[in-house]
């Protein structure tokens, strides 16, 4: 599974809200609650982040094993 863990982190670092990044990438309401879920948003919006941010996608989601995000 995907996680959004590195997003927060990268918005808590540089003292970014989620309803500032949503003003900024212009994101629904409904796109931002997904990723707040760990559920799947598009590609186009990863990109939107990345670019709106100035940084890698690697600072905004990450990969984690079932097995390991359910223990």
């Amino acid at each position: 599974m995907f996680t959004y863990a590195p997003l927060m982190a990268t918005l808590h670092k540089r003292k970014i809200s989620k309803v500032d990044l949503q003003k900024l990438t212009k994101i629904s309401s409904s796109t931002l609650a997904k990723i707040g879920k760990d559920e799947f948003v598009s590609m186009k919006v990863l990109n939107e982040i990345c670019d709106v941010l100035h940084c890698e996608i690697e600072d905004i989601i990450a990969h984690v094993k079932e097995e390991d995000h359910q223990s």
